[in-house]
């Protein structure tokens, strides 16, 4: 993300370094730079009210500021955030030698309930694919069909799968090299079905570009991004669930990335190879999916097992 664009608290030049730091030696993403730049200017304006500068906050202070999010009704994993954001510039602060002591370093954060993903069953899944391929043989109802094949077939987080280059498959048809967040890059098979609606797809994929142009991704699109955005997929594919009949709410690309994760479990799948395919950097972010699954069982036995019903 170029600096201009970024939040800067002040023009704090450790704020700065520190966002810097970020993004050169963890990889981090536009997205959470902006995040924490956006965090950091908030806990600024905190303290500048109070005439505290942000090199000289004591930890009186920070934890005023993070009780006061939760006081005014910021969510558990929104406060967390901010404290992380937090405690990692006073951490590079020290690291750095710039202040002698990290007056976040006692502060704990609000506990939070992960919630378990929603997800679809395999019917649904099946129901929506069908709808898909029984559509009009239209190229907007070919790329439709194309990216939920994909999606299904590999459990990519939406920006990743609107925003795949149209090289992501050109070493090996059975594979898409996939670039996650940080700039990490992972391998991901493909199945049968998402490599046949590829290869049907890219015989009109040059419909949605304007006549003698090129595009490096996959699907190319007349705005300004490039390619198809997150925002249109989602219109998408909840048109296409209300056409199936199932809830349009319920269903987005997150849910059925879920859905992948879940159902391959199901079926037995190792946790580590699906925490490879979905990108994940700590398997921890893998393990609510077997959360889901021990939700789910128990339920079954609730609701058919004899002794439970009594």
């Amino acid at each position: 993300m170029p600096p201009e664009k970024r939040p800067r608290p002040s023009h704090n030049p450790s704020v700065e370094a520190f966002l810097e730091m970020l993004s050169a030696e963890r990889g981090a993403a536009a997205n959470t730079l902006a995040a924490y730049g956006r965090d950091l200017t908030g806990f600024n304006d905190f303290l500048q009210r109070r005439h505290t500068a942000l090199m000289d906050a004591p930890e009186e202070l920070i934890r005023r500021y993070i009780d006061g999010l939760a006081a005014a009704g910021m969510s558990a994993s929104t406060t967390a955030r901010q404290l992380s954001a937090i405690r990692q510039f006073y951490r590079f602060l020290v690291s750095e030698g710039i202040r002698p002591d990290d007056p976040s370093g006692t502060l704990e954060g609000p506990r939070r309930r992960r919630p378990l993903p929603k997800i679809m069953d395999e019917n649904a899944v099946e129901r929506l694919i069908t709808c898909a391929r029984g559509r009009d043989d239209t190229s907007a109802a070919t790329r439709l069909c194309c990216l939920l094949e994909i999606l299904y077939a590999t459990g990519l987080r939406v920006s990743e799968l609107v925003g795949l280059p149209i090289a992501a498959m050109r070493d090996n048809p059975d594979l898409l090299l996939v670039r996650g967040k940080g700039g990490r890059e992972r391998l991901v098979p493909l199945g049968g079905p998402a490599r046949a609606a590829i290869e049907k797809y890219l015989s009109v994929r040059s419909h949605f570009l304007p006549k003698g142009t090129k595009s490096r991704f996959l699907f190319p699109s007349r705005g300004g991004q490039g390619h198809l955005t997150r925002h249109r997929f989602a219109q998408l594919l909840g048109e296409l669930a209300a056409e199936t009949g199932l809830p349009a709410r319920a269903i987005s690309p997150h849910t059925l990335r879920h859905a992948f994760a879940t159902h391959l479990l199901a079926h037995g799948a190792d946790l580590r190879a699906v925490q490879q395919m979905l990108g994940h950097a700590d398997i921890s972010t893998t393990e609510i999916y077997t959360h889901v699954l021990t939700a789910r069982m128990e339920a079954l036995v609730k609701e058919h097992h004899p002794l439970a019903r009594g």
